[in-house]
């Protein structure tokens, strides 16, 4: 997927700045697609002169005037395109597990600190991501559903399934990890 795509879907769902978008980035289609800052506004200003996104100055009190885009119709047809095309599978290329493959050939036990860090990492984003579902999917105060917010639930839903099912990965390769390690240590 290029950033122009993701870029394209958050500005359908909602206009805004590059700051703002760049803020969306960090907070919720961050965890799906990455970009810097400098990506996010490089980016932003080749799709406006390719004339996919449509640009308006904001007037601001006291401030300079906000540039605020929206997705063009150019930006629309490319968008459809690309939801029309098939893509090819992702390939899961995991750091973490070529690591724990090769600790067969060092001490397991030395990876044992690397699994805790990642856990805590994909702990603290599930607790995210079900703050998030239940601010703004299953909660009292939830917008009432509709299309577009029913398929960003479903992708939290499965961002949410992915976390859960990695933590358990992760408990397992931490059982593993202590239970090799305590055969490795000769009896007292």
């Amino acid at each position: 997927m290029a950033l122009d795509h993701a870029i394209l879907v958050s500005l359908l769902e909602r206009p805004g700045s590059g700051y703002e978008l760049a803020r969306r980035f960090e907070r919720s289609i961050g965890y799906f697609w990455t970009a810097t800052h400098q990506q996010i506004y490089r980016v932003l200003k080749r799709m406006e002169a390719d004339g996919l996104l449509d640009l308006r100055e904001v007037p601001q009190q006291g401030r300079p005037d906000k540039k605020e885009y929206s997705v063009a119709e150019a930006g629309r047809a490319a968008l459809s395109r690309w939801l029309h095309e098939p893509i090819e599978p992702e390939s899961l290329r995991h750091d973490l597990a070529v690591k724990i493959r090769g600790a067969a050939f060092d001490d397991p036990a030395t990876l044992i600190g690397e699994v805790e860090r990642h856990h805590h990492v994909h702990s603290d984003r599930l607790a995210h991501y079900l703050a998030g579902e239940q601010r703004d999917f299953t909660g009292p105060d939830a917008p009432a559903p509709d299309p577009g917010r029913e398929l960003q639930h479903v992708v939290l839903r499965g961002g949410i399934a992915y976390e859960r099912m990695t933590i358990a990965w992760l408990d397992d390769v931490l059982a593993t990890l202590h239970r090799l390690g305590a055969a490795a240590d000769p009896p007292a």
